[in-house]
C-alpha cells in the first residue's frame, strides 16, 4: 500500500494540472485581467463561502459513515476515513476513485472488513442514487440551451452527447445495484457470472465474482433496515453532493454575482459527470480546461474562468492532496503496528 501511495503518485496529477494551467495562461490569459479582480469584501466572503461549502461536503460524507456504521464509527475516525478517500481519489483516475478503497480504510478504523464491503457497496448505491434522481430535476428546471447549448457548436454537442451516456451507464449500473443488493441478489450474481463467463470477458470474471459476493452479502444487511435509515443515509449524501455543487455557486457570487445561480449549479452536474471518466489522476488537466470552457460563456472573459478555476481547484482538489500527504505517514505507522502485533 505505502508503494501506491508514493510521492510520485501525489506529484503526477499535480504536474498534470499545474502543466494545462500554464498552457491555458499562454493561451488565453490576459495581463490585464488582474486589474479588473479587486479582492472586495464580496469577492473574500465568497472564496469563505466556497470554503465552507466544501467542509459542508465533507461533513456529509463523515455523517453518512456514521450512520452506515449505526453511530460505532466516531467523528474523528469517520473524518479521517473521508480524508483517505479523497485523497486516493485525487491521486487515481476518476474510474477508479478513493470509494473503492473506502473498505480498506474503514476496516483500519476497527470496522470488520467483511462489514466494510457491504458498507462501501451502499456507499456507492446511494452516490449513483443522488445522481439518478437529481438529473432529471436539474434538467427539468434549467433550460436545456443553459445547459449545452451557449455557442461553441462542436464543444456543446460533445458536451451533450457525453453526459447523456454517463447517466444512462450510471442509470443502468444503479438498478443493478437496486436489484443486486436489495431485490434478487443471487439472481444478479449468477447473471454476472455467465455474462464474464464470455471468452472476451473472461478475464474479469474472478472480480465480477468477488462483486457478486459482495452483493449477497450487502442485501443481507440492507434488508433488515428501516425506512429511516435510509432516508438518514441519503440525506447525508444529498448534503455531501450538494455541498461540492456549492462550492462554484459561492466563488460566482463573489467574482461574477450577476451570473444566474441555477444555472451555475445545474452546470456542476454535467461537470462531474463528464469527470467521472477522466483518465487523469483526479481530473488534472481536464478539470481546469473543462471549467474555463463550460463557464466561459457565463464570464466577461477566458481570464476570468482561469481565477475562479484555480480557487475551484484548490479547494475541492488540492487541498486534498496536502491533507493526505500528512495523515498517509501516520495512517501507514498504525497500519504496521497492527501488522506486528
Amino acid at each position: 500500500m505505502s508503494s501506491r501511495l508514493g510521492l510520485w503518485r501525489v506529484l503526477v496529477p499535480v504536474v498534470i494540472g499545474l502543466c494545462v494551467v500554464v498552457w491555458l495562461f499562454y493561451r488565453e490569459f490576459d495581463p490585464e485581467v488582474w486589474h479588473t479582480v479587486h479582492f472586495t469584501n464580496r469577492v473574500i466572503w465568497g472564496i469563505a463561502l466556497a470554503w465552507v461549502f466544501m467542509l459542508g461536503r465533507d461533513f456529509g460524507y463523515s455523517w453518512r459513515f456514521r450512520v452506515l456504521t449505526d453511530k460505532e464509527l466516531r467523528w474523528g475516525p469517520a473524518v479521517r476515513v473521508c480524508m483517505m478517500c479523497e485523497f486516493t481519489s485525487a491521486i487515481t483516475p476518476s474510474t477508479v476513485g478513493g470509494s473503492s478503497l473506502g473498505m480498506i480504510f474503514l476496516h483500519r478504523e476497527g470496522v470488520n472488513l467483511g462489514r466494510a464491503t457491504t458498507l462501501t457497496m451502499t456507499t456507492l448505491f446511494l452516490d449513483e442514487l443522488f445522481f439518478v434522481l437529481s438529473c432529471p430535476l436539474i434538467v427539468a428546471f434549467v433550460p436545456s440551451k443553459e445547459l449545452f447549448g451557449f455557442g461553441h457548436s462542436q464543444f456543446e454537442i460533445g458536451i451533450r452527447w457525453v453526459f447523456w451516456c454517463v447517466y444512462a451507464l450510471i442509470l443502468l449500473w444503479t438498478v443493478v445495484l437496486f436489484v443486486g443488493i436489495i431485490v434478487k441478489p443471487h439472481a444478479i450474481r449468477k447473471a454476472l457470472v455467465w455474462l464474464f463467463g464470455f471468452r472476451l470477458l473472461r478475464r474479469w470474471q474472478p472480480t465480477v465474482i468477488s462483486l457478486g459476493d459482495s452483493m449477497v452479502a450487502t442485501s443481507k444487511d440492507l434488508r433488515h433496515r428501516s425506512s429511516g435509515w435510509w432516508i438518514e443515509a441519503f440525506a447525508a449524501t444529498t448534503v455531501s453532493w450538494i455541498s461540492r455543487y456549492l462550492v462554484v455557486n459561492a466563488l460566482f457570487l463573489g467574482f461574477v454575482p450577476s451570473a444566474d445561480q441555477l444555472v451555475v449549479f445545474g452546470r456542476q452536474f454535467v461537470v462531474w459527470a463528464i469527470l467521472m471518466f477522466s483518465p487523469t489522476p483526479g481530473g488534472s488537466g481536464v478539470s481546469e480546461w473543462l471549467f474555463t470552457e463550460y463557464y466561459g460563456d457565463m464570464l466577461q472573459n477566458a481570464g476570468i474562468a482561469l481565477i475562479i478555476a484555480l480557487f475551484w481547484r484548490i479547494i475541492t482538489y488540492y487541498v486534498y492532496l496536502i491533507i493526505g500527504v500528512c495523515i498517509v505517514p501516520s495512517w501507514l505507522k498504525k497500519r504496521d503496528k497492527k501488522q506486528i502485533k
